[in-house]
């Protein structure tokens, strides 16, 4: 290599790695993630595709802004529980509860006594508190988790009754029929797809059933000439019933009249209601079990509960969302629907668009069939790869051709953001249309 040849003057990561700015980072993001940036910035250097008094600033800019890969996306397509970009959103006092328990905490130890607690008491607690029908309470890592647990512990090597009009794929490909042979147990189907009756469970009911399983369609509805056994219908028959009403409604809602709860499911005599904690209840990720005190305890001693066992962060979470303010899933559902559009023609009004008519959903297999009436500002359908992939992304909906933007879940304060980003796209759409790239 020459004596005047630039790259001698590239910096040395050592160096590089010791400035003010990129030692911060690494205490941020960590030395791999830094160090992979800075050897980018010298390859390019050496290239010559970059001076090397630049490798510096060029490695701080393709640092990425967090430790994880995960982006945080305006949710603009008007569906409340969007399972694909990451269901219900925390409130802030369970983020702050998430932040106060990533450290030490008493998860399951008595600070009075010095010895071992019952782990996540409190959040046991509160579901009691909130579901008072229920003896006691299970949490476990998603609601297929709590289902699973519970004709485990029930019913692993006998049979389990079930409707066939209620043998449901819950997303993904996962069939309940899968999900129940995988405990051990014998599924023994009743009825027909569109009309089961008490009777055809009763008849079904013998010396080798663990349980009858009921489960809510959560994610398609059946309607013309059909019926169901009512949960008051099937108590009696000398084996315990399981209602597993998907959404984790804890108490009725006036807005959702075909959603079924847990209060309403015990207080008709379900031995065990189960269900998720991230969808209608607003928490994070988890599976509730609720129910006859005896039985939950039961389940709690099994040894597949150690294996589906949550975290601190989930018990942290899951208590703060049960005792505290209304959940951003809630307030979506109840939005007043003056107050968006009035937000919603400001926006449009700035950009130049329409504001159209739209029917939103509450999503995550809740309330199928239910419409939630709403507006939407009306963009080029091109502009909606280019709110992903912005900064913030945005999700919005493609509908007939047009880019649909819901601000149903969009909070008040993220209006400027969004603001932003829209016009960007929109920029970016003309200046492509204009040849210019």
């Amino acid at each position: 290599m020459a004596e005047d040849d630039p790259r001698r003057r590239i910096p040395r990561t050592d160096r590089l790695l010791g400035t003010p700015a990129l030692a911060d980072a690494v205490a941020r993001l960590g030395e791999a993630t830094v160090k992979h940036a800075v050897t980018s910035a010298q390859a390019r250097a050496r290239a010559g595709e970059i001076a090397p008094e630049d490798v510096a600033r060029v490695a701080e800019a393709g640092l990425p802004g967090r430790a994880t890969s995960l982006r945080p996306l305006l949710n603009a397509t008007g569906v409340v529980v969007h399972t694909n970009i990451g269901r219900a959103p925390l409130s802030a006092a369970a983020v702050e509860a998430l932040v106060a328990a990533s450290g030490y905490v008493d998860v399951e130890y008595d600070t009075g006594t010095g010895e071992r607690a019952r782990r996540g008491r409190g959040t046991l607690a509160a579901l009691r508190a909130a579901v008072p029908a229920a003896g006691d309470a299970l949490v476990v890592n998603n609601g297929a988790a709590a289902l699973v647990l519970a004709t485990t512990a029930l019913a692993a090597g006998r049979e389990v009754v079930v409707s066939r009009g209620e043998m449901v794929e819950i997303g993904d490909g996962f069939r309940l029929p899968d999900l129940i042979a995988s405990t051990g147990a014998r599924l023994r189907e009743v009825g027909t797809t569109n009309r089961t009756t008490a009777r055809d469970y009763a008849d079904a009911v013998g010396p080798d059933t663990g349980c009858i399983l009921k489960v809510h369609p959560s994610n398609f509805r059946v309607e013309g000439f059909t019926s169901a056994a009512e949960v008051s219908e099937l108590v009696g028959l000398g084996v315990p019933l399981v209602v597993d009403i998907g959404s984790g409604l804890l108490a009725p809602d006036p807005l959702l009249p075909d959603e079924p709860d847990a209060a309403t499911a015990l207080g008709r005599g379900a031995t065990l209601v189960t269900a998720s904690g991230d969808k209608l209840l607003g928490g994070p990720q988890a599976g509730l079990v609720l129910g006859e005190a005896a039985v939950v305890e039961r389940l709690r001693r099994h040894p597949l509960a150690r294996a589906l066992r949550v975290d601190k962060l989930t018990l942290a979470a899951l208590e703060a969302t049960v005792r505290g303010p209304r959940a951003p899933v809630t307030a979506y559902l109840h939005v007043d629907a003056d107050a968006v559009r009035a937000r919603t023609e400001r926006l449009a009004d700035r950009l130049g668009v329409r504001v159209v008519p739209v029917v939103g959903a509450v999503g995550g297999g809740g309330a199928p069939g239910l419409e939630l009436p709403g507006c939407a500002l009306e963009l080029p359908e091109g502009c909606a790869v280019r709110l992903r992939r912005g900064d913030p992304g945005v999700v919005a909906r493609l509908e007939g051709g047009r880019c649909l933007v819901d601000l149903r879940c969009v909070p008040p304060h993220e209006d400027e953001l969004l603001a932003g980003a829209l016009a960007q796209a929109l920029s970016d759409g003309l200046r492509a249309a204009d040849g210019g790239g």
